[in-house]
């Protein structure tokens, strides 16, 4: 089943959408991490693609949604969570099964606990907390946009700094190399997202707590979480167990932040998930 890309006009703001399947199946939100887009779940979308309509968008700031004018007030969870309601109701949806890796998973969060839009909620390698030597990786490694010369070296790049994906095949790396570069001015290749994204996110390290939030979740709720991730550690995944919606975790060995989830293997993982969540 092919995608479809499409452009929401969503207030002030244009949200690039890949969408997958029949949009009468009920909805299911893939939603990424900081600085990625909506073409990481390629592989797991297209094998949801026949029962739901999958929604998988790119963030304000990322991939080829539209760039904030205000990023103080715009890049941040509540304007997310925000427009991720103003996306259901372009589509006529009332809720929507939630996976969310990273970001997207504390969007999901501030959502649910917002709306009765979530219907479940599957959360990637993240935490209602972000501890600090994690944040301090991320900012070091994506607050300067690298530049390459060949997209054949962005893939190179990608391949190292996201060596904790997991096992993933080549396939998935070179689209992935694709779907994340744009051009400059003078014909290099950078990455395909708004810098300011890490400078709200670092000016602000105080958002990434959620426990508040977490706490008050009502909707079934399940965790993954790479065995080796910085981000969603094995002391904040035991908390998790015993607070808000006490959820299962699931624990991926070869993987740390954050399980890419492109395999066959993955997708018949979340199936099981979603089913159980639903029951």
């Amino acid at each position: 089943m092919m995608p479809r890309s499409v452009f929401l006009p969503l207030g002030t703001h244009e949200l690039h959408v890949t969408e997958w399947g029949d949009v009468s199946n009920p909805a299911f939100v893939m939603w990424h991490g900081l600085a990625r887009n909506g073409r990481d779940f390629d592989e797991l979308a297209r094998a949801f693609a026949s029962e739901y309509f999958v929604i998988c968008p790119d963030t304000i700031g990322r991939g080829l949604s539209s760039w904030a004018v205000d990023p103080d007030r715009e890049y941040t969870l509540p304007n997310y969570a925000r427009l991720a309601g103003a996306m259901l109701d372009h589509y006529g949806k009332n809720d929507a099964i939630w996976l969310g890796t990273s970001m997207g998973g504390q969007i999901g969060m501030t959502l649910a606990a917002a709306t009765d839009r979530v219907s479940a909620l599957i959360i990637n390698d993240i935490g209602p907390m972000v501890p600090d030597a994690a944040l301090d990786r991320i900012v070091t490694y994506s607050s300067e946009l690298p530049v390459f010369s060949r997209v054949s070296e962005a893939e190179a790049w990608l391949r190292e700094v996201y060596t904790p994906f997991g096992p993933a095949d080549d396939p998935f790396w070179a689209r992935m190399a694709e779907a994340s570069v744009r051009r400059c001015a003078d014909g290099q290749l950078t990455l395909h997202y708004d810098p300011r994204i890490i400078d709200v996110l670092n000016a602000d390290r105080e958002s990434t707590d959620l426990w508040d939030i977490y706490d008050s979740l009502q909707v079934s709720t399940h965790v993954l979480r790479g065995r080796s991730s910085d981000l969603l550690t094995e002391d904040i995944a035991s908390e998790m167990l015993t607070r808000g919606p006490r959820p299962e975790i699931t624990v991926f060995d070869e993987a740390g932040h954050a399980p890419s989830l492109t395999r066959a293997s993955d997708a018949a993982l979340i199936s099981n998930i979603v089913s159980q969540l639903a029951g």
